[in-house]
């Protein structure tokens, strides 16, 4: 039996960072991948995603030249072979250079085949067994596909199998109302697809404060996307070359006519076929794996990264896994979890940027706060580029005077958004940024405009 000082169980963005700190220690890594290296980043989410979102809003901006002057003569066309085919080869990068990374360091095995637990210190892999004291499991997630009375008699669509499309769907169904459903459904409507969102749910991406939903679903109404709010009743039939679906929303019953399907209403986490129990690792009812603040499981020498825990769903809170492991074993910090600060943002156009606390949040959490809101269109490089939809937002604690949380909907605001960020890891007052001196003309030299509002929650 092959024996390392360390095995790691998938290539997402935990995994070979992770695997590159230890070998770079001197320690033997065995590093197992049973599909494409990267994970679900750069094979099946952000890499692609990204890309289809920059092809979409070059189509989008191409429609409006006229806005800016510019006379383009004709239909504005998309081919969807060349956006897939962009797609490829954008996406190639990416998962080249991972697999490039790993072969070429000389601590680094590369295995590529299924793998499962014979123990608590070994792993099965193909015809082999390997044996380490240390087990690092990285198996990311893929869609989670709910039981819809009918769904199971039509053909359907997740974020993975939408990436292999090379037409527009002519009407796609999407059923979920937060991130992955959104981007999509921008996306397709910008390559010319009719466009119906389903969400059970009273308004779009409900975790999100009311104002942010309500402006988001304003945005995508503008480009005649269909949004079927507070769902019941949701069943599909085929009927014919289409899909049907039925429901109730808004009080009525409504039928949908499409011709394709997205079920976008979660994740759920690869680890049905690790062999888990032979290793004696916890998962809760949904399958992620339990791990403590130090993504240590119940299993002494066994940890979990990436979206397989539970505890963050993004390749920035993946990444950040590696970096608290690797920072624990070989620096000996104790650094975890609840350090993290909650960020991420949503991809359609404008994007929205989101930190720390939402205003509900911090109502219920029943501290003296101040809040202060600026419309997009009164931020001048907004208005130069035409791009005037969404708002700022910050959320402020009174005694304290730092940062609580942020919502920025509006061009740039998924970079604009991490300046907050910095401010909030460093606990600095919010005084820091307001007397600051920002560019001119740009979108985040109005936050110290914004900080100047701030009034009581």
């Amino acid at each position: 039996m092959p024996s390392f000082d360390a095995i790691i169980i998938g290539t997402g963005q935990a995994g070979p960072s992770l695997a590159h700190r230890l070998a770079d220690a001197n320690q033997r890594v065995a590093i197992i991948e049973r599909h494409r290296f990267g994970g679900t980043c750069v094979n099946t989410g952000c890499t692609p995603t990204k890309t289809l979102v920059a092809s979409a809003y070059a189509a989008h901006l191409a429609r409006r030249a006229g806005d800016f002057g510019v006379s383009i003569s004709g239909d504005i066309k998309v081919d969807m072979q060349a956006v897939k085919a962009r797609k490829e080869y954008v996406l190639g990068f990416s998962t080249r250079a991972v697999e490039r990374g790993l072969r070429n360091h000389p601590n680094i095995t590369v295995y590529q085949d299924h793998a499962r637990f014979a123990s608590a210190t070994s792993v099965r892999v193909g015809g082999e067994t390997l044996t380490a004291p240390k087990v690092f499991i990285n198996v990311g997630g893929r869609a989670f596909v709910p039981d819809i009375p009918g769904l199971d008699q039509v053909p359907y669509l997740t974020n993975s199998s939408l990436l292999e499309v090379d037409t527009a769907p002519p009407h796609l169904i999407i059923v979920g109302g937060s991130y992955v459903g959104l981007e999509f459904a921008q996306v397709f409507r910008r390559f010319g697809a009719e466009i119906s969102v389903i969400e059970a749910a009273p308004r779009l991406i409900a975790r999100e404060d009311e104002d942010t939903s309500a402006a988001v679903a304003d945005i995508l109404a503008r480009e005649g996307i269909e949004l079927l709010l507070g769902a019941k009743g949701l069943r599909f039939e085929k009927r014919g070359p289409d899909v049907v679906a039925r429901l109730e929303s808004g009080g009525a019953a409504r039928e949908v006519v499409g011709s394709h399907v997205l079920i976008a209403v979660g994740r759920r986490p690869n680890t049905d076929d690790l062999g888990l129990e032979a290793a004696g690792v916890a998962t809760d009812a949904k399958g992620f794996i339990k791990v403590d603040d130090m993504l240590q499981t119940n299993v002494p020498g066994i940890w979990a990264l990436g979206d397989c825990n539970g505890k963050g769903a993004f390749t920035h809170t993946a990444y950040n896994d590696g970096e608290i492991v690797a920072a624990n074993l070989l620096d000996g910090e104790a650094r975890r979890v609840i350090d993290r600060i909650t960020a991420y943002n949503l991809y359609t156009d404008p994007p929205l940027g989101r930190i720390g606390a939402t205003e509900a949040e911090v109502r219920q959490s029943g501290r003296p706060a101040l809040k202060a809101t600026l419309a997009m269109e009164d931020v001048s490089r907004a208005f130069e580029r035409g791009e005037t939809l969404g708002f700022m937002k910050v959320l402020v604690d009174a005694e304290s005077q730092q940062i609580l949380g942020a919502s920025i909907l509006g061009v740039g605001g998924d970079e604009v958004i991490h300046t907050l960020l910095t401010l909030m890891y460093a606990k600095a007052s919010y005084r820091v940024m307001q007397r600051a001196v920002h560019i001119h003309p740009t979108v985040a030299e109005f936050l110290p405009t914004l900080l100047g509002d701030l009034k009581p929650l």
